[in-house]
């Protein structure tokens, strides 16, 4: 995938450049046809950090370990991490795929994104690249990825069934999507798994996995895309359940 490959560095001093060079200004907004999609009928978690735990306590739990495992993230794979933060699953998956595989960072914060790519510069992972993403729409490439792993944010995405809508092109044929989050309502940064499901069944993913991830904070649900993609006036909201 050429439009996903990271120039290698000739040395350090280059880090500040290889920013710039993946972390153009923010792209405008531009309104398509697409839609109207409808809203989603739960509280949406407001972006308050982009760590909740250090990478050595991940580490100590096994977490990104795990969830690779469970995910069937294997070498010479293309994933993307989306809401890929300070880059924890982003190393970590660069290891997984090796060189034959390609790794897709991105984030909707630009200063994030930006932080990320120097990370990625400085420990000179040339088979990841970084992208900076929009709220309801990753912009992904049509075709290109085997997982999509988004971990610790789906109870961020303000517009979940546009956002799922415009992720599904991206999926390779048995590609599947992966969602890590925790079993608590979305105000309080978690997706209960049966709205997860029913959100996804919306879009016309269905869940082909669910386990327990403790190490994780969670769970983990994965998801492939069946059937034609639905028209976006045909999409129901899913009701969240009344506690």
């Amino acid at each position: 995938m050429p439009n996903l490959r990271l120039a290698g560095l000739a040395a350090l001093g280059l880090i500040a450049l290889a920013a710039c060079e993946v972390a153009p200004s923010a792209p405008k907004v531009t309104k398509d046809k697409i839609g109207p999609f409808p809203t989603a009928d739960r509280p949406v978690a407001h972006i308050v950090s982009s760590r909740w735990s250090t990478e050595e306590a991940r580490d100590r739990m096994n977490e990104a370990g795990q969830v690779m495992a469970k995910s069937g993230i294997t070498p010479g794979m293309t994933v993307a991490d989306i809401g890929a933060g300070e880059g924890y699953y982003t190393i970590r998956l660069a290891q997984r795929v090796g060189k034959e595989g390609r790794v897709l960072a991105e984030d909707i914060v630009g200063e994030v994104r930006d932080a990320l790519a120097e990370r990625v510069a400085r420990e000179r992972l040339d088979n990841v690249s970084v992208k900076l993403g929009a709220p309801a729409d990753p912009k992904l490439p049509d075709n290109s990825f085997d997982r999509v792993l988004l971990v610790h944010m789906y109870h961020e995405i303000e517009q979940p069934y546009e956002f799922l809508w415009r992720l599904r092109p991206a999926l390779r044929a048995g590609g599947q999507v992966v969602v890590v989050d925790a079993h608590r309502p979305t105000q309080d940064h978690g997706t209960p798994p049966a709205l997860l499901k029913c959100e996804f069944a919306r879009v016309g993913y269905t869940q082909v996995g669910m386990y327990d991830m403790p190490s994780a904070g969670g769970y983990l649900a994965t998801f492939r895309a069946e059937g034609p993609r639905p028209a976006p006036k045909t999409i129901r909201a899913c009701k969240m359940a009344k506690s």
